[in-house]
């Protein structure tokens, strides 16, 4: 049974299913929208927590800023669930095709990697 929408557990929930989309690498799937959906993941993690606090979060794709607000709220954000703010960039920059330089499987790997770290981090608040 799905959670309640609205709820921290449906955001987490989200996160989880963003999260097994980017991990679905193979023939005629680009690793920049996988990318994508690895920021998607976090974003969506991260907005669980805010909701799990009682809290408002931004309309924004900016993890920094989410990050930054959650740690105005109080939080203690870890060394390794800040470095994932550099998801941010798949976003917007390679969300779209244009002018960037193509996601390496070595991005794309690291980008899997925080993505996993701040779904585990978020769980924790849920």
């Amino acid at each position: 049974m799905r959670p309640e929408p609205g709820t921290s557990r449906a955001w987490l929930e989200r996160a989880e299913s963003s999260l097994n989309l980017a991990r679905a690498r193979g023939e005629g799937i680009d690793l920049e929208d996988l990318c994508y959906q690895a920021q998607q993941s976090a974003e969506k993690a991260l907005k669980a927590v805010f909701l799990a606090r009682g809290a408002r979060f931004p309309f924004s794709h900016n993890l920094d800023l989410l990050l930054q607000e959650l740690e105005e709220l109080g939080l203690e954000i870890p060394e390794t669930i800040d470095t994932a703010s550099r998801l941010t960039r798949y976003a917007v920059e390679t969300h779209y095709p244009g002018f960037f330089d193509p996601v390496t499987p070595e991005e794309y790997q690291e980008a899997l990697a925080m993505a996993e770290a701040v779904l585990a981090w978020s769980r924790g608040f849920i």
